[in-house]
């Protein structure tokens, strides 16, 4: 085909798969071949019916791209710079996969702008879009007005074989179906071609029919390479469908256009090489030298910024009027979507004494929330399948259901992988809402790549983690967390923090509340047992990361380091030491990142250096507690799996009283 006779339609499409082409071949690394295939519908899509504006990415009322086939990210900095967004230039496409590029391997929100979401880890992308609808549909429930609809935009996914195979993409989509969510709409690049070769050496199911059962409005467009209008008019019904989300089938050639590659794995995840990528131009009549896009092409592809400026313009005409009609609506509606904390919001946090009543901080937890939904009507989740236990209800503000969007305790079902994309998503939203998943401690490997990416893409998820320890009991070591919670301490800009009391789970909430306003995700463990409220405890300890709790008269002997339940046992077992006249200080270490994060001469005063003689007391593994203990301390942890049996039963077994402390800081002392 000679350029001359290409359609403008072939000419933009083209655009997008040389593009692609082109950034792979330079940087000899990434995926071709999406793009190649999925370049039409992205044509369609973005040219006919996404509403956004290059020139604020961030405008409230866009609809959200989420490419979930997030190694195909070619395509989606191909279309940021057709479209004219600033965040993506041809030198940042030629700078493909390169060190601090804005056009990294996979699509992150944190290095470019028009990037909704991190999508790397197949599945997360389409579980995160649930979660944008969900945050889209209880806004407009809460927001919307019969004259004027502030809220009124759709999620849009790409999702490929890969997605659809991995098990987070069930648990979220068949929950979408669930709620009805009638604003999200996903295009399955139907390829046939994973890593491996060709799916049918795994995959054979009927992924149409799944997404039926599912409860999703289907349809298929066999022809996806060059049926425009059946794209469209697929995207069409979909939008005319508003109680049910929308799954289209499109079936494309992966690599298409590539004479020799199109078609197979060797396209997926390799640049086509030198002389393939002559063929292809040859075969697709492409005449331009690498990264050239013809101006007929682009012409038209940056009309997408007048029409941008004129959607976000006829918005905030809407806005005004509604501003003038229901101003305290507005007022709160603005609030939220700053990121600010209402004034004076923190002393609504209770605080104890010690003669208070022995709960478990999870009962504590339970408190912390429904003192701050008030405060906070932003706060928004649930637990899967376990609030009874978790006690994450929020009383007297509804479940989120179909047709019941703007209630605030979401039942997410025994899907913790889904509930933690899913909360990604709400998080990424960028209408300052704060989500937070709460399952078993323990069950957060079943969650682990949500977690992790709500710290790698800067989402203000709070984690509610319950049941934290061997204190668990009767269920046994399948559901006593040992080495959990180190794993968890593990990832980067992460933090956790386990309270020991009342005051401490305040403190604890103070600071997931700043942080997930900060936009950054923070872990809650908390646990079934109870515990008493210490005499030393304080919301501001937390907020350090660590304090002392108990001190001596002069510079101690010995420092007993506790987290959780076991700080009630150093402070125990130092009162009984300092009665034999020993030195004894007691450091509470709820959250290591939060002490890290201090100055050293903070860190010194509550662990001095001169002072070796340490003991660490928590119920879960020893690794990683060498760094606050040293060469001359010991720890009372567990390494091995718990058992079966009464919480109190298990703690005594495994060493966790007072008078193993007391025997282990003797040993220490000498």
């Amino acid at each position: 085909m000679a350029v001359a006779t290409q359609t403008l339609e072939e000419l933009c499409i083209n655009s997008i798969r040389f593009l692609a082409i082109d950034a792979v071949e330079k940087a000899k690394s990434g995926h071709p071949g999406l793009p190649m295939g999925a370049a039409p519908m992205a044509f369609v899509l973005w040219d006919s019916f996404l509403r956004f504006n290059p020139k604020n990415p961030t405008w409230f009322n866009r609809d959200r791209f989420v490419l979930s086939a997030g190694h195909g990210s070619m395509l989606q900095y191909a279309l940021l710079y057709l479209t004219g967004y600033d965040s993506v230039s041809i030198e940042d496409i030629k700078q493909f996969r390169q060190w601090e590029s804005k056009t990294p391997g996979h699509p992150e929100n944190f290095m470019t702008a028009g990037v909704e979401v991190t999508t790397g880890p197949l599945g997360q992308g389409i579980a995160n879009g649930v979660g944008l609808a969900i945050a889209e549909a209880h806004l407009a429930a809460k927001f919307n007005k019969p004259d004027a609809k502030i809220v009124d935009h759709y999620t849009y996914v790409i999702l490929g074989d890969g997605c659809n195979m991995e098990g987070v993409s069930g648990e979220a989509c068949s929950y979408a179906g669930h709620l009805g969510l009638g604003k999200l709409i996903a295009l399955y690049d139907d390829n046939h071609i994973s890593i491996d070769g060709s799916t049918d050496i795994a995959f054979t199911e009927d992924v149409s029919k799944r997404f039926e059962a599912y409860g999703w409005h289907v349809q298929h467009v066999p022809d996806g390479n060059t049926d425009l209008e059946g794209i469209a008019k697929a995207i069409e019904a979909a939008k005319a469908v508003t109680d049910k989300p929308s799954f289209i089938k499109v079936t494309t050639t992966i690599g298409y256009g590539s004479p020799n590659k199109a078609n197979t794995a060797g396209v997926h995840g390799s640049a086509l090489g030198g002389d393939e990528v002559k063929l292809t131009r040859e075969n697709l009549g492409w005449e331009h030298e690498p990264f050239v896009v013809p101006e007929d092409a682009l012409k038209h592809w940056r009309k997408a910024i007048e029409r941008g400026a004129n959607y976000e313009s006829e918005w905030n005409k809407t806005f005004d009027t509604y501003k003038g009609k229901y101003a305290e609506d507005a007022a709160e509606f603005e609030r939220y979507i700053s990121g600010k904390l209402p004034e004076g919001w923190d002393k609504v946090l209770p605080t104890y004494k010690p003669e208070d009543k022995a709960v478990a901080t999870r009962k504590h937890s339970e408190t912390c929330l429904n003192k701050l939904a008030p405060v906070f009507p932003e706060l928004i989740g649930g637990s899967a399948d376990l609030t009874h236990s978790n006690l994450t209800e929020i009383k007297g503000f509804g479940e989120f259901q179909k047709g019941q969007y703007q209630n605030r305790n979401i039942h997410f079902g025994v899907r913790e992988h889904g509930m933690g994309a899913i909360c990604n998503g709400i998080a990424l939203h960028g209408s300052g809402l704060i989500p937070y998943g709460a399952t078993f401690l323990v069950f957060t490997d079943y969650m682990r790549a949500a977690i992790r990416l709500s710290a790698l893409s800067q989402a203000g998820v709070i984690w509610v983690m319950t049941h934290d320890s061997i204190g668990q009991g009767e269920d046994g070591p399948t559901h006593q967390p040992i080495e959990t919670i180190a794993s968890l301490r593990a990832i980067p800009q992460l933090t956790v923090i386990r309270p020991a009391d009342g005051n401490e789970t305040s403190g604890a909430y103070k600071v997931a509340i700043e942080k997930a306003k900060q936009n950054a995700p923070t872990l809650l463990a908390f646990t079934r047992q109870n515990v008493p409220n210490l005499a030393g405890t304080s919301v501001e300890g937390v907020t350090k990361g660590g304090y002392t709790v108990v001190d001596s008269e002069g510079t101690p002997e010995l420092i007993l380091i506790g987290t959780g339940s076991e700080l009630s046992l150093c402070v125990t077992a130092a009162e009984k030491l300092t009665s034999e006249g020993k030195k004894v200080r007691v450091v509470s270490l709820p959250s290591w990142e939060l002490f890290e994060a201090q100055d050293a001469a903070y860190k010194e005063s509550i662990l001095p250096k001169a002072v070796t003689k340490r003991l660490s007391v928590e119920a879960a593994a020893s690794f990683g507690w060498h760094k606050y203990i040293g060469t001359e301390g010991d720890t009372v942890s567990i390494d091995r799996f718990g058992a079966s049996a009464p919480g109190g039963v298990c703690l005594e077994k495994f060493g966790f009283s007072v008078d193993n402390v007391l025997a282990k800081a003797k040993q220490l002392l000498g």
